[in-house]
């Protein structure tokens, strides 16, 4: 047979946020005028989603829908830092962070209409733009609490920092110790083919399984593991990039091949939700997770479609082809010799 099938497993764990030193994030809310909420932090968005991230959390948070959110814009200038764009933390540092700011905004709305009302704060609820007392008729839009509130000389307003401190220094025996403020973990699955006369390999299914903590937007969570698999498909099979004394010596694309709509296969996610203990979202994040098991789960499933090992990424026919021809030779070596 010209095609062979195969498929591979591979599992990893990723640390997220800055390692060794303590992390940090910091953020301002406020419920103003019209029942509207203003969240300031200079989060920057680099195509992650985090922004939605951000505003989901704010609305659930305070009570209003997410269109009701508005976000400042990100010149750390003016606003709070909330640390960079990278290791997979915007959606642990700053979603956890906004959340407490949203929680301090919301408890001092909370309070005022709980002495107008004259109730329990226990009893004042939030949401749909609303808030109400529990077991009473009071019920008044977020606008008309918030016009109540700053009659009565408070803005509804909070802030907040956010930020673990975790145990850098590992055990020089046994290398315990926690280096990240937060640990995912994910499995993937690749089914491929391979064709023996060429030494294509086409992917035709990913599954990927990983423990995201809680999921604020599923949709986006899935579009991060997508995303990730692409990129590690490039990386594992196509693209190759070549350095001489230094320099590039990889002319283009024409030679740098990076994978198209056409090579991206069927991508089954599978959102495991493990609450992080160490935030008050549950959250953790997913954005570089997803690649780190790709590549090995595709070379293990090269080896169980054809028996060869490839350790030089990437995976080109051409050193697919030379594998397998390889092997076809020392099998025929050794192979023992019909009597005469």
């Amino acid at each position: 047979m010209a095609r062979k099938r195969g498929r591979g497993m591979a599992v990893c764990w990723y640390g997220i946020a800055r390692p060794a030193p303590a992390d940090r994030a910091a953020a301002w809310v406020v419920i103003d005028d019209g029942g509207s909420v203003k969240v300031v932090t200079g989060v920057a968005e680099i195509g992650a989603g985090i922004l939605t991230a951000v505003a989901q959390i704010a609305a659930h948070e305070i009570g209003v829908k997410p269109e009701e959110v508005v976000i400042g814009d990100n010149d750390t200038a003016r606003m709070p830092g909330p640390g960079h764009a990278g290791g997979s933390r915007q959606t642990f540092m700053v979603g956890n962070v906004v959340a407490l700011a949203c929680r301090e905004a919301r408890n001092r709305l909370v309070e005022v209409m709980a002495k107008a009302w004259d109730v329990d704060v226990e009893l004042i609820h939030t949401g749909n733009g609303e808030v109400w007392a529990e077991g009473t008729n009071h019920r008044i839009s977020m606008a008309e609490a918030v016009d109540n509130a700053k009659k009565r000389g408070v803005v509804p307003v909070g802030s907040a920092n956010f930020g673990i401190a975790p145990s850098a220094r590992l055990d020089p025996v046994d290398g315990s110790g926690r280096p990240w403020q937060s640990y995912v973990f994910g499995c993937q699955v690749a089914e491929v083919e391979v064709d023996t006369v060429t030494g294509e390999v086409q992917v035709l299914g990913i599954w990927a399984a990983h423990d995201v903590g809680r999921a604020v937007n599923p949709q986006g969570v899935e579009g991060q593991i997508e995303g990730g698999i692409v990129q590690a498909l490039g990386q594992g099979l196509m693209e190759d990039y070549k350095l001489e004394s230094g320099r590039t010596s990889t002319s283009g694309f024409a030679r740098y091949i990076l994978p198209t709509s056409l090579d991206v296969p069927q991508v089954n996610s599978i959102i495991v939700e493990d609450p992080d203990p160490t935030g008050p979202l549950g959250v953790k994040g997913v954005g570089e997770l997803s690649l780190v098991p790709t590549i090995p789960a595709i070379m293990n499933a090269i080896y169980d479609a054809v028996g060869v090992r490839i350790t030089d990424l990437p995976a080109t026919p051409e050193k697919v082809l030379m594998a397998i021809r390889d092997k076809e030779r020392q099998v025929s070596h050794t192979a023992p010799q019909a009597a005469e």
